[in-house]
């Protein structure tokens, strides 16, 4: 008897695969599950839109963070997301979920986190729903308007490949922290709330952007998803990535682990990782990092890199 596979064996894109399968096809569906974000048409116009969870004990922990901090965090997430499609968010519901005991003082100053990220992008929070739960649950979807929707299937042959934002320090402050330790602080704060590139979403579509994608899950990850998705392989120079003071720092504080390992599997700062063609002039704020080539996958200098490429969900 054959036994089923689980969904930590599949993975989250077939699962992707396996509901895009079973959704079929819209006239109103532009752009479909297995990007940032969607793009639906709607009888006077379209809108862009994404859908982000956290979990208590998975994404967030309460004693290393505050209300406002994971309410930042949980937005951020957000419109990440729509940022990486080109996009500017404009309106947001939150689903909460949360033990009846939790502080009402706890909620308020999440709302309040929430709210100040929001104002980051000129969005605003516009309704939701909630429920009692064993642990605290936030789920946000976002909506935002997008000109020319970038996907992750766009990259060619010959494309630069550059990133916007912070790379490793969200990742160096959650190895600081989860020692024990509580500095360096920018790492740490990165971790807890971090500052996605909001700006570089649309500056990166105007200039002509081929594929985006934002780094949560890490950037050898978050490429390899596109690299797949556009059919192409893409390799990076590690000697292009600036890695900052306080990588460093943590990386030698754990006992000499490359500062680089941080950089290229870390995720959670939000940054945005895009492929321009050869001869296009980066926006500012954007670093070339590597090229898109003939093949598949990721690699670094030419070579696989040895080691997980960033988070994976079931592990």
């Amino acid at each position: 008897m054959v036994s089923e596979k689980t969904i930590a064996q599949v993975g989250e894109f077939a699962l992707i695969d396996m509901v895009r399968e079973a959704l079929g096809t819209s006239d109103y569906v532009l752009i479909g599950p297995g990007d940032d974000a969607a793009h639906v048409a709607t009888a006077d116009g379209t809108y862009v839109t994404a859908t982000d969870i956290l979990i208590e004990g998975r994404h967030f922990r309460r004693d290393w963070s505050t209300a406002a901090d994971i309410g930042r965090k949980a937005v951020a997430a957000n419109l990440s997301d729509i940022n990486a499609m080109g996009g500017v968010a404009t309106a947001l519901v939150v689903s909460f979920a949360a033990p009846g005991d939790l502080p009402v003082d706890w909620v308020r100053d999440l709302v309040d986190g929430m709210v100040r990220e929001c104002t980051e992008v000129g969005a605003q929070i516009v309704g939701g729903d909630m429920s009692a739960a064993d642990q605290i649950i936030i789920s946000i979807t976002a909506f935002g308007d997008a000109e020319r929707p970038v996907t992750r299937s766009g990259a060619q042959v010959g494309d630069q490949v550059a990133f916007a934002g912070t790379l490793g320090l969200a990742a160096a402050g959650y190895g600081a922290l989860s020692r024990g330790f509580r500095s360096p602080k920018v790492a740490v704060d990165e971790h807890r709330a971090p500052h996605p590139p909001y700006a570089a979403g649309p500056a990166a579509a105007a200039a002509g952007a081929t594929a985006m994608i934002d780094v949560s899950d890490g950037l050898l990850a978050d490429l390899g998803h596109v690299a797949k998705a556009s059919g192409v392989a893409i390799d990076l120079d590690p000697e292009a990535f600036p890695i900052l003071d306080a990588v460093r720092t943590v990386a030698g504080a754990l006992g000499g682990v490359d500062p680089l390992r941080f950089v290229l599997t870390g995720g959670d700062d939000y940054a945005l990782a895009a492929t321009f063609g050869a001869d296009v002039d980066l926006p500012e704020g954007w670093t070339r990092v590597g090229t898109v080539r003939e093949g598949s996958g990721v690699t670094v200098a030419g070579a696989p890199f040895e080691g997980d490429p960033g988070h994976r969900h079931w592990t």
